[in-house]
């Protein structure tokens, strides 16, 4: 094992998450699969455990774990379901907007209401919104002391089941996306219902929703930091968020790893462990070496953010790219090695490479992601 070198705290988050993993999403997880049910009674002991702290800021009731605790318990989470998992990392991306852009009334009312476990969303894909973000048509409009949002949201992680939701919207349409705004808006707020839920093809744990905002008033004092600033908050909630995107790939790479040496170790075929095939043993070295490649980025990434380096995109973007590329590769590797078994829901293999193959489409595409890592690399060489 490679010394990662954390510290006393994150230590013991990695092995609180991974206990919680074991004990209490182990034995629950194709139930969750099936049934496409919120994993409400996990995101309990969750919050009990104290797991939705570790990325506030103490100020605030957290534990100022900032992202290299929240990557370690993500990981680990992962490892057990990706799907149960991204009702915790869903709720830090929704939060992060206002970790970064809030004011201090803000953070005082929501920050310690997330750190007790309510979960949070962040809503910014449209129908007509996905890799083109600036594309968005919901409409903010300012009355009084309200605002007056009119639009729908897609595929929005945990909604309908959080309390919480940082939405971006049009406040000045003329200027395209530099006339977007993000505001706060609250589960029960008049005119803010919850559409089409999600059938989905892997994390089928999470809930993904369509959000209707119909006339919906919102106050005034829930705009994020000022009008025109929504594009910003939203790339820079990125910034941040996505060596969790990455480190839930590299949990789902974990237990493909895992679960296809076990089976290599107990498949006998030609009168002989699988494991004993040369061509297996490849597969399995090539999956971890890329694994460990992963995880030193990310962790690397995540560390440098914690330490106020804000100028991350292009290696925010590396991280969730590399890490959902081997992710995708150990999974598909892990149901080769399993063989016909692989293919059968009653092996955990399919699952993992249904669940991976998010990882390389939201929070930004891998194009995308490339995209950015290009165009940064391009200025950067003079």
């Amino acid at each position: 094992m490679i010394d990662y070198f954390l510290t006393e705290e994150e230590q013991m988050i990695k092995e609180l998450a991974r206990k919680i993993a074991e004990e209490k999403i182990f034995p629950k997880r194709e139930y969750y699969d099936e049934t496409q049910e919120f994993p409400w009674d996990i995101v309990k002991v969750m919050a009990e455990s104290d797991l939705f702290r570790i990325f506030i800021p103490e100020e605030y009731e957290g534990l100022g774990g900032g992202v290299m605790a929240l990557t370690l318990a993500v990981e680990e989470l992962s490892r057990g379901c990706a799907g149960i998992a991204l009702a915790f990392a869903g709720t830090a991306l929704g939060t992060f907007p206002i970790i970064l852009f809030g004011n201090e009334e803000q953070k005082k009312k929501y920050l310690p209401r997330v750190a007790s476990g309510e979960v949070v969303a962040f809503a910014l894909t449209e129908a007509d919104a996905g890799s083109d973000a600036g594309n968005i048509k919901t409409r903010a409009i300012k009355d009084g002391d309200h605002y007056v949002l009119n639009g729908t949201k897609q595929f929005i992680t945990n909604g309908g089941e959080a309390g919480i939701y940082v939405v971006i919207a049009l406040t000045n349409p003329e200027k395209g996306a530099r006339g977007a705004s993000a505001f706060i808006v609250e589960k029960g707020t008049p005119g803010f219902s919850f559409g089409k839920k999600e059938n989905k093809l892997g994390i089928r744990a999470s809930a993904t929703r369509e959000l209707i905002f119909q006339d919906c008033r919102v106050p005034a004092e829930n705009l994020l930091g000022r009008e025109g600033m929504g594009f910003i908050i939203a790339m820079k909630t990125f910034d941040y968020s996505r060596p969790g995107v990455a480190a839930q790939a590299l949990g789902i790479a974990q237990a493909a790893i895992e679960e296809a040496a076990r089976y290599a170790k107990q498949r006998v075929q030609f009168g002989v462990p699988i494991a004993n095939f040369q061509a297996i043993q490849h597969m399995l070295a090539d999956m971890a070496m890329k694994l460990e490649a992963a995880r030193a980025l990310t962790y690397q990434v995540a560390r440098n953010i914690d330490k106020g380096n804000t100028k991350i995109s292009k290696e925010s973007a590396m991280v969730k790219c590399l890490a959902s590329d081997v992710a995708m590769e150990a999974a598909l590797n892990a149901v080769q090695i399993f063989g016909g078994y692989g293919y059968m829901k009653e092996y955990p293999v399919e699952k993992l490479l249904r669940d991976a193959k998010i990882t390389q489409i939201y929070e930004g595409t891998n194009q995308i992601m490339r995209n950015i890592i290009a165009s940064q690399l391009l200025k950067e060489v003079k």
